[in-house]
């Protein structure tokens, strides 16, 4: 909750102008020209109070919107053009090399057992999300001016919500796995294998494609009106907002995000218990398991509690301008990607050490003795996530795979 608070204050406390609720007309100095009949200077209508950005279209040109005073104010504030961008170069810059790396190291020097399979699927969605995001940071970074095009606009859309919510549902799938590796040895046993991995890999990919796919589908660049801004996603027809998207992007909420998020609540509530019953031994593990659970809910949460509120009420004055504290909520999800690398990863020494050997490789004149322990493919990666689990699991009379 203190999360949102912030947020909220950090949108609406810190904007260029303090804007009004009435809709205006923008010539080039930045000034309002409204009729004496209260309707915009082109004859639309006054609309009623803001939700979030949207936008009313000009008349005999669609691709044009009207926004409110304040809403404008917010779209064009130093949250979304400095902030916002900020958070993006971070993610970039620590997630790209490290996930890149872990991939690597990963797919190389570490065996394939089911564990593996899955933290490769989830560094590959962190990677490709960081890969996503310069698009993004040009857009912001340039004042809100998307100079890519349509097409453009849709797949980096896509591929930024599609890629945070695999990385989320791929997290439930790592939990759920470890659940039953802790839990229920005993069927973890016949269960847990190459095959049920993959299968939860193909299903995470699948339903990200699949919520997603609305966002490829749908015009969403719209400039604003009396301006050179381009915008892309961040201010919509209001009619279309409605309709479409408050659809498409409840589902995205619930079934990308909260379901997979109750999911890893119960299965590492589980796998705590089962943890601290073996004793001080797993005390790192346990640590580290609700490690996973808190950054999860502290990165995913606030974001999409905010757009479930924001699509819950189709009037447009239920929420005020909510949407311009989604947009750094949504820019904080997306520095989980930079997360998961070292809590999932170089948390292990035996990982940080498959690193140096797998970096030795590469420079020249390295000995052979600091070489030695690292053959691709070959050896063991005791990572305390990935053990600790196994190791509870013999105790209980199971050897797990």
């Amino acid at each position: 909750m203190w999360m949102l608070l912030l947020l909220w204050s950090l949108a609406l406390g810190f904007s260029l102008e303090g804007g009004t609720q009435t809709p205006s007309i923008y010539d080039e100095s930045g000034s309002a020209a409204d009729g004496d009949d209260g309707t915009l200077g082109t004859g639309t209508p006054c609309p009623p109070g803001p939700r979030s950005f949207p936008g009313w279209p000009c008349t005999n040109n669609s691709d044009t919107l009207e926004l409110l005073d304040n809403s404008r104010a917010l779209l064009l504030g130093w949250v979304p053009t400095r902030l916002v961008p900020t958070l993006y170069v971070l993610v970039l810059v620590v997630g790209l090399p490290a996930n890149s790396l872990a991939l690597w190291v990963m797919a190389t020097r570490v065996p394939r057992l089911p564990s593996t399979v899955l933290l490769m699927n989830l560094a590959a969605a962190d990677l490709l999300l960081a890969l996503a995001l310069p698009p993004r940071i040009a857009y912001h970074l340039r004042g809100q001016r998307w100079p890519f095009g349509e097409v453009a606009c849709r797949l980096d859309m896509a591929a930024l919500y599609g890629h945070m919510y695999c990385s989320v549902l791929l997290l439930a799938a790592i939990s759920l796995d470890r659940y039953l590796a802790v839990v229920h040895p005993l069927r973890a046993r016949a269960l847990r294998g190459q095959r049920l991995a993959t299968g939860f890999c193909a299903a995470a990919w699948l339903v990200a494609v699949t919520l997603v796919l609305p966002l490829g589908l749908q015009q969403q660049t719209f400039r604003l009106s009396h301006s050179d801004h381009v915008t892309c996603h961040d201010a919509l027809p209001v009619g279309t907002q409605a309709s479409y998207w408050r659809p498409a992007f409840i589902c995205l909420a619930v079934l990308g995000c909260l379901v997979p998020l109750l999911t890893m609540l119960f299965c590492c509530g589980a796998t705590v218990h089962a943890l601290a019953a073996g004793g001080r031994r797993y005390s790192h593990a346990l640590r580290l398991t609700s490690l996973v659970l808190a950054s999860a809910m502290a990165f995913f949460v606030p974001s999409n509690v905010l757009l479930l509120l924001h699509y819950s009420d189709p009037r447009p004055d239920a929420w005020g301008n909510l949407y311009a504290a989604y947009v750094p909520s949504l820019a904080l999800s997306t520095l989980n990607s930079c997360v998961d690398p070292f809590i999932y990863y170089y948390v292990s020494a035996e990982f940080r050490d498959k690193v140096r050997e797998g970096l030795l490789c590469w420079v020249p004149g390295a000995t052979t003795t600091s070489k030695e322990g690292g053959s691709p493919g070959t050896g063991t990666w005791s990572s305390s996530l990935v053990t600790a689990p196994q190791e509870a699991g013999k105790q209980r009379g199971v050897v797990l795979g």
